[in-house]
């Protein structure tokens, strides 16, 4: 079949194209002028901005719409084309054991910068604005990490998939696939019938990328307009402290990882700059959710640990959440005069440990975490998060882009560690990446 003049080019088949048109089509362009322009309207027209609200949630809307049935075929066809099952357990094992250590280590470094630098100490906590944080106290008193174990189960599959409780829906995944594989060659029309489903969705999800920028521009035109730059100055210390710890995680603790398992951070973040520059945008991980799979997969990791890690990652591996969790409560303390001990850090440490994995997939999660974090230790005023409410949004791309990124560097480390990491896919991702192609078509 001949190709078309505007056709989409593949990793394998560039269509060359003058240099002005080419960078006019990039998304990482488009995105980029996007939020530009979506911070300039939020700013020079705030209640313009504010309205822009609808645009940047119906994208996140749109790309959860996918993220369900493409997280459920992810794992289905993993863990079904697997030749040994006892893959899925060591898998899942080592990803746990990884999540832990380093979201551990996320925490203590939010800990130690926040003690070095104390952003809180000297703040007039009458002047500062406060928000309502009433749905937070309530949501806390209600969360237990008993709770959340039983919560994975879900009691009905078509609920799972309706609210995209993601763990629901990774948890049935493992179980279909399980199944399915066991099912030998009796199972293989449903397995290729999953497998053209599966190209359907992530043809659609290409659809749905095409208006990232669109989307990233209502997003940022809304927080901007809405919470205005002024309400940085305040507490520009804490937000500083946080974007230099969250850096230094990124460039440090991720890099000194990346070495030791002989690939480079440096690579992998160009690799997935665009999903970098979409969550900025929007300040929501999940909203490269999708194209993050595809991607893994494409640089050269298994589908099978791809299919498993990276959901699995968005409720457990939130190294930004757990870095941001830890600086805020010590922040809060300093803010209200409250000497922390030793020993109290450390049970902060202990706490944040046990409840950043209890709100995973919750709405809001990071101050539910924060409130029920604050209620355990009963030191802290529990009030002391309206502090930090009316700048949240502002920090949160930090911790959105934190988690996409020690996502990525997991989902290469357990594939290396289980030697399913394919060289040559790698090395035909890194010359398509090179290549003045278009763009990629969206496919597994």
């Amino acid at each position: 079949m001949t190709p078309q003049p505007n056709s989409i080019s593949t990793p394998h088949s560039p269509v060359q194209v003058p240099r002005h048109i080419r960078f006019g089509r990039n998304l990482t362009v488009q995105v980029l002028v996007a939020v530009a322009l979506g911070v300039l309207l939020g700013a020079v027209a705030p209640e313009t901005g504010k309205a822009m609200r609808p645009v940047g949630d119906t994208f996140i809307n749109l790309v959860k719409m996918v993220i369900a049935p493409i997280i459920f075929l992810t794992i289905v066809l993993g863990v079904a084309n697997m030749q040994d099952i006892k893959k899925v357990g060591r898998v899942g094992g080592k990803a746990f054991l990884y999540f832990e250590i380093v979201t551990t280590l996320a925490l203590a470094i939010g800990l130690t910068v926040v003690n070095i630098t104390k952003p809180g100490a000297g703040i007039d906590v009458a002047a500062l604005a406060k928000g309502d944080i009433s749905k937070y106290a309530a949501a806390s008193r209600e969360l237990s990490f008993v709770d959340f174990v039983t919560h994975i189960v879900p009691s009905s599959i078509i609920g799972a998939f309706a609210n995209g409780d993601i763990l629901q829906i990774v948890f049935f995944a493992l179980l279909f696939g399980i199944a399915l594989s066991g099912l030998g060659e009796t199972g293989r029309p449903v397995l290729n019938g999953l497998e053209l489903v599966s190209k359907v969705m992530f043809r659609l999800t290409g659809m749905v990328m095409r208006v990232a920028p669109i989307g990233a521009f209502g997003a940022m035109a809304y927080t901007i307009g809405n919470f205005g730059l002024k309400a940085l100055l305040p507490l520009g210390r804490l937000m500083a402290d946080v974007y230099i710890t969250m850096a230094i995680f990124i460039f440090v603790v991720l890099n000194l990882i990346a070495r030791s398992y002989k690939f480079s951070l440096w690579e992998l973040l160009r690799y997935i700059k665009e999903e970098i520059l979409i969550v900025l945008g929007t300040s929501s991980s999940e909203a490269a959710l999708p194209t993050l799979l595809v991607k893994m997969e494409r640089y050269g990791c298994d589908k099978s640990v791809v299919g498993l890690v990276v959901p699995a990652g968005y409720s457990f591996n939130l190294d930004g959440t757990s870095i941001y969790l830890s600086m805020a409560t010590i922040f809060i303390a300093q803010a209200f005069g409250v000497d922390l001990s030793i020993g109290q850090q450390l049970s902060v440490l202990a706490v944040l440990m046990v409840t950043s994995k209890g709100a995973a997939g919750v709405t809001g999660s990071g101050f539910i975490v924060l409130a029920s974090t604050l209620s355990a230790m009963r030191v802290v005023p529990l009030e002391g998060i309206a502090l930090v409410l009316g700048v949240d949004r502002f920090m949160s791309e930090a911790r959105a882009i934190t988690n996409l990124i020690g996502n990525a560097v997991a989902t290469v480390v357990i594939a290396k560690s289980e030697r399913a990491f394919s060289d040559s896919r790698h090395t035909i991702a890194m010359a398509a990446m090179n290549e003045p192609a278009v763009e990629m078509e969206l496919a597994p």
